[in-house]
């Protein structure tokens, strides 16, 4: 029968029932697998430690798994996960090579740049098909001194999830939906004083001339509407 647990036994909890030399071993097996961890993202190249694509993450979760449990696990042997780690490398080398040459297995795999804002507006339906919300969207364009829709001309969503925004010049600046939080939280459906307003969903702009009351939007359709900016 398994003897109970006996709280803060300081043996138990720093050693267990390992001689204290063991943790030599420890350390020599973490810095064998240290070495090789720097030596297969030195081969893997620049691209591993840049944005992560779907072929680094497979492979930084791949050797992550691989390098822990040698570390300090006694019954796992260094040969193990250096033979994991050579396979790894050998299949990250062979399908990055196959994606580069293959562009429909590129796209499938690790997806394409896709328009979500063209000319201040919104492209609704790309930008439904992409995991990206419209709090995140706005928070990233904030992030690059965007104030309102109407200074970007392009912001295209990269394949590695990173945004791509190019701005609009002094001179093509336009009226645009207002990014700020304390802005957006004025969205109404009913419009009392005439001036241009932007959706809330897609951006597009429109002149109004008087108290309307739930009008719909020209481009997407819907009712919300906060006055435009710019």
């Amino acid at each position: 029968m398994k003897e109970p647990v006996q709280p803060f036994d300081w043996q138990r909890i720093l050693i267990h029932d390992f001689p204290w030399m063991y943790l030599g071993e420890v350390a020599l097996r973490t810095a064998i697998m240290f070495t090789v961890v720097l030596l297969a993202l030195t081969i893997s190249g620049k691209r591993s430690v840049k944005q992560l694509s779907v072929y680094e993450l497979v492979l930084l979760i791949g050797l992550g798994s691989a390098a822990g449990d040698p570390m300090f696990y006694d019954d796992v042997p260094l040969s193990t996960p250096i033979v994991v780690f050579v396979v790894m490398m050998g299949c990250y080398k062979i399908i990055t090579r196959l994606s580069d040459k293959n562009r429909r297995l590129r796209e499938s795999l690790e997806g394409k740049p896709v328009y979500v804002i063209q000319n201040g507006c919104i492209e609704t339906r790309n930008f439904d098909e992409e995991d990206l919300g419209q709090d995140e969207l706005f928070s990233e364009l904030r992030q690059g001194g965007i104030e309102h829709l109407g200074q970007v001309r392009l912001a295209i969503l990269e394949p590695n999830g990173q945004l791509s925004v190019f701005r609009s010049t002094d001179d093509a600046c336009r009226p645009g939906l207002p990014i700020l939080p304390h802005l957006l939280r004025l969205a109404t459906d009913t419009l009392v004083v005439p001036g241009q307003y932007a959706c809330t969903t897609c951006g597009h702009v429109q002149p109004f001339e008087g108290t309307e009351r739930q009008p719909a939007c020209q481009q997407c359709g819907r009712h919300h509407w906060v006055k435009a900016m710019g």
